[in-house]
């Protein structure tokens, strides 16, 4: 059985995009610097055919990886799930952390979109997975590496 990669629409499309640029820019150059590398002679000993036979592997692979994501995806789009007041995949929720009297305002995404400086939480992460299925005014205990944080949620949002 092949598990699904939950991703966003906005995920899903920074992954085809970056797909389109490797294949479309990054490969093709990778090939001509092969062909010019060639040229060059003997490849034993020939240090820039090496590297660009070294960047046409990571980029084949990264290719791979890309595809095989987005075959497995379960592209989620929030704004088209009614908002039943619990945090799911995809919402946005504002939290305060009831110690320190801190609001904060995180988007659950996939993996791949995760980036903390943007707000941005993994689905996988323990922050994510201590507020999923919660509600508004509800507290949720979010196990840290310094102890357990509890954070009161405030707002949901599906946008």
């Amino acid at each position: 059985m092949i598990n699904l990669i939950p991703m966003t629409v906005r995920g899903a499309e920074k992954l085809r995009e970056e797909l389109e640029q490797l294949k479309n820019v990054k490969r093709p150059r990778i090939t001509i610097e092969i062909a010019e590398a060639r040229k060059h002679g003997d490849l034993k000993e020939n240090a820039e055919y090496h590297s660009a036979r070294e960047a046409q592997s990571f980029c084949e692979g990264r290719i791979q990886e890309i595809e095989s994501k987005l075959s497995n995806s379960q592209i989620i789009d929030i704004t088209k799930i009614s908002n039943d007041g619990r945090v799911v995949f995809g919402s946005t929720v504002t939290i305060l952390n009831i110690k320190s009297n801190e609001v904060f305002t995180y988007q659950i995404v996939g993996d791949d979109e995760s980036d903390f400086k943007k707000n941005l939480i993994s689905i996988n992460s323990p922050m994510s997975r201590g507020l999923i299925g919660k509600t508004i005014n509800t507290i949720a205990i979010i196990c840290t590496p310094s102890g357990n944080v509890e954070y009161k949620i405030l707002k949901i949002d599906y946008i």
